[in-house]
């Protein structure tokens, strides 16, 4: 390996040396109202300019309150419609949920999940273990290292030269932005940009951890690399390079992360699910751990392994040779996170849609709401109404471009003009049809902050 690449960090295989700090909160001890919650600031993150942390937030209120319709409808009254918000005593519950998930994993932020560099600092604050952002594509990552994050892992390969080219000059410029690669073809081109550059540009390995059993695959087509000699081929050719070095390795477990196994009225396919995943999960840590003994075997030192997602984060954490576990959908807690055994969260984010028209006398039409999630082409992508409780789509029309049909019978009353509160069925893809999102906090709105989309970026 080349003298002159950076010295790597972390060499335990349980990543035991990264132990939480305590959050800071001696200058909040008095938060028990939102004027606090307004004025204070105690070490964190800046959010919409200077007024929200999440130390103050988690001071004045420990326990997210179950929300009613007549809060929300109060809480946001005269605000145009629509409009998309983040509650922060929820995110903040769903904070601590995650932290405790772990135990003492350091924790990686999915940025497609969350989509606002405002509220990707003020995650970040939160605990010393948000170490690291994954971003989802070069470009993004670029931009979030222009806007101060660091640390920046991009989830799936990148092919584009001006992409990679832009992610050197960072590096160049001391940013640390890793790379992905899961093919010869990847090291090669980033070797040769890389040299023509003059930067050394560190990479992770991308692992497929999909099982295949008879009668299917269980799990998603990621990586090609499907066996430890196909991973060892590819880290010696990294190792055999003078521009690129091994900087971790990431083997994402969909199969447990993404399908729910507590569906209410499926019993039995729950149970199989179950089985699936443990069973699952058992070959995923044996090829992890078979990877690892092989690099530490000839001195290879990582600065990270990675894994996991929201809905296998006690899964993942269990496993001894994962450093860090990357969470994303779980701060917000959008509705596909609700049918999980082993998850449960918040509903933190939302957004919320004027009453037009009055169809008949229990239906209630919208306008727009057709921010339907990405995925196979089934009605679970559809956001669901969250309040007025027993609000429900219809299934002949689901949510539409121009107008969404709600049915609700009862003891709200509700009015032309009133808002219906709608759950998206993914975290961050609410926030492309959003500029801003209205930050609220016991009771009250302390903030506004950009999307990405409101910062005019566009990276997919």
């Amino acid at each position: 390996m080349p003298q002159d690449k950076p010295n790597d960090i972390l060499s335990t295989s349980e990543g035991a040396d990264i132990t939480p700090e305590a959050v800071l909160t001696e200058t909040i001890e008095a938060a028990h109202n939102n004027h606090t919650v307004r004025n204070t600031l105690a070490a964190a993150a800046v959010i919409g300019g200077a007024v929200v942390t999440y130390q103050t937030i988690r001071q004045a209120r420990r326990h997210w309150p179950s929300r009613r319709y007549s809060d929300y409808k109060k809480l946001f009254a005269g605000r145009e419609l629509p409009f998309a918000y983040v509650d922060l005593d929820a995110l903040n519950a769903n904070i601590e949920t995650i932290l405790q998930s772990v135990g003492a994993k350091s924790i990686r932020i999915n940025s497609k999940s969350i989509r606002s560099v405002a509220l990707l600092k003020y995650i970040q604050a939160a605990n010393p273990r948000f170490s690291g952002i994954l971003c989802y594509s070069a470009p993004e990552a670029v931009y979030l290292a222009e806007q101060g994050l660091d640390d920046l892992l991009i989830a799936h390969p990148t092919w584009n030269e001006a992409h990679i080219e832009a992610v050197a000059n960072m590096v160049r410029r001391g940013k640390l932005i890793t790379l992905m690669v899961d093919s010869f073809e990847h090291v090669h081109r980033l070797e040769e940009i890389a040299e023509r550059l003059g930067v050394t540009l560190p990479i992770c390995l991308d692992l497929d951890v999909s099982s295949d059993y008879p009668g299917g695959r269980f799990g998603v087509w990621h990586s090609p690399i499907r066996s430890v000699r196909h991973a060892i081929s590819i880290i010696d050719a990294v190792e055999h390079s003078n521009n690129v070095y091994l900087d971790g390795i990431r083997g994402y477990e969909a199969q447990i992360a993404d399908i729910p196994d507590n569906v209410p009225g499926r019993f039995f396919n729950n149970l199989r699910l179950r089985i699936l995943k443990r069973q699952s999960m058992r070959e995923v840590m044996t090829t992890r751990a078979e990877v690892v003994a092989v690099l530490q075997t000839s001195g290879i030192l990582l600065r990270f392994i990675n894994g996991g997602g929201s809905g296998s984060l006690k899964a993942t954490a269990k496993d001894p040779v994962i450093s860090e576990v990357s969470v994303g959908g779980a701060f917000f807690a959008p509705h596909l996170l609700d049918h999980y055994k082993d998850a449960s969260y918040q509903p933190a984010a939302g957004f919320a849609l004027e009453i037009v028209r009055r169809a008949a006398h229990d239906i209630y039409t919208c306008l727009g709401g057709g921010y339907v999630a990405s995925g196979n082409a089934h009605k679970d992508k559809l956001p669901k109404p969250y309040l007025p409780d027993g609000a429900l789509l219809l299934d002949v029309e689901g949510v539409g471009e121009v107008q969404t049909p709600i049915r609700y019978i009862g003891s709200e009353r509700l009015h032309l003009g009133d808002p219906i509160f709608m759950r998206h069925a993914k975290a961050g893809e609410l926030c492309e049809h959003f500029n801003t999102l209205l930050l609220v906090s016991d009771g009250e709105i302390v903030d506004e902050v950009t999307t990405y989309r409101g910062d005019g970026q566009a990276f997919l």
